[in-house]
C-alpha cells in the first residue's frame, strides 16, 4: 500500500516452507521483497502457491534468495505445481526477478506465472531456466516440464508464453527450433507505457556472439528470449537486458551474492 511518498507492506501472510523477507531499503524506493524456499528445493508432488498484490501507486523488486532446485522424481510421480498471480493497481510497479530455476534430471513440473495489471501499471519480469549443473556434467535425459506466462492488461489477455517440454531434454534441446545445442534460456518481458519506445535499445543490447535471442514488441509488451550454453553466459545477458529496463543501473543485490 502507499503511505504517503512510501511504498510500505499492508498485509502480509505465509505458510509452509515458502517465506518472504524485507530487507531495509532507503526512503522512496521501492519496497525490496525476498523470496526463498526454506525446504532447499521442489520436488514431484509439491504444491506451493503464492499471491502478491500491489496495489495503486505503489511501487516493488522481488527477488529470491537463490537459484531455485527442481529435484528427480520417480516415474509416473505427480509433477510439482507452482503457481504465483501478481496482481499490479493503477500505477503500480513491479521488478519480479527471481534467480534462476536449475532443472535436475527426471523432472516434473508445472509451473503458472499469471499477471493481472491496469493499463497504466508498469512490469518488467525474468524467468531463467537450467538444463542441468553444467561444472557437474548433467544430461537431462526424463524431464517433464510446463511453464507457462500470461498477463492481463486493463482486463485484456496481450502477452502468454509457454515452455513445454517432455522426454529427453538432452536431445531435444539440440534441435534448432528449440535450443540449437543450448544448455540455459530465459524469457524477459516488459510492458509500460515506454516500452515501445526501448525496443530498439533492448535488441542492441542482445547482439552478440555465443547466445542466440530474439526480441519482439507488440501491443505496448515488449519481450525477449535468449537460449546460451551455460547459465554464466545467459546471466551475463540477462544483465544486460535489464541495464536497458531497470531504473536502477546495478543488477538487484541478491544477484551479485
Amino acid at each position: 500500500m502507499r503511505r504517503g511518498p512510501e511504498s510500505v507492506l499492508a498485509d502480509l501472510y505465509q505458510e509452509g516452507c515458502l517465506k518472504a523477507r524485507f530487507p531495509r531499503t532507503p526512503p522512496g524506493a521501492p519496497v525490496s521483497v525476498v523470496l526463498l524456499n526454506s525446504a532447499g528445493g521442489v520436488v514431484p508432488g509439491d504444491r506451493l502457491d503464492q499471491v502478491l498484490r500491489l496495489e495503486a501507486g505503489t511501487d516493488a523488486s522481488v527477488v529470491s534468495a537463490g537459484a531455485e532446485r527442481f529435484y528427480r522424481g520417480l516415474r509416473g510421480d505427480v509433477p510439482a505445481h507452482v503457481r504465483t498471480t501478481i496482481t499490479l493497481g493503477a500505477g503500480a510497479t513491479l521488478e519480479w526477478l527471481p534467480q534462476e530455476s536449475i532443472l535436475f534430471d527426471a523432472t516434473a513440473l508445472d509451473r503458472t506465472l499469471a499477471i493481472d495489471m491496469e493499463e497504466d501499471a508498469r512490469l518488467l519480469a525474468v524467468e531463467a531456466l537450467l538444463f542441468g549443473r553444467a561444472a557437474m556434467g548433467e544430461a537431462l535425459h526424463r524431464i517433464q516440464v510446463v511453464d507457462r506466462l500470461r498477463i492481463r492488461r486493463g482486463g485484456r489477455l496481450v502477452w502468454q508464453d509457454a515452455v513445454r517440454l517432455s522426454g529427453d531434454a538432452a536431445a531435444l534441446m539440440q534441435h534448432p527450433a528449440t535450443g540449437g545445442g543450448a544448455a540455459a534460456v530465459a524469457g524477459i518481458v516488459f510492458t509500460a507505457p515506454e516500452a515501445t519506445a526501448r525496443l530498439d535499445a533492448l535488441r542492441k543490447a542482445m547482439a552478440g556472439a555465443g547466445y542466440d535471442a530474439g526480441v519482439t514488441c507488440r501491443d505496448g509488451v515488449l519481450f525477449a528470449r535468449v537460449v546460451a550454453r551455460d547459465g554464466a553466459v545467459l546471466r551475463e545477458r540477462i544483465a544486460a537486458a535489464l541495464a536497458v529496463l531497470r531504473n536502477e543501473p546495478d543488477l538487484p543485490r541478491n544477484w551479485c551474492c
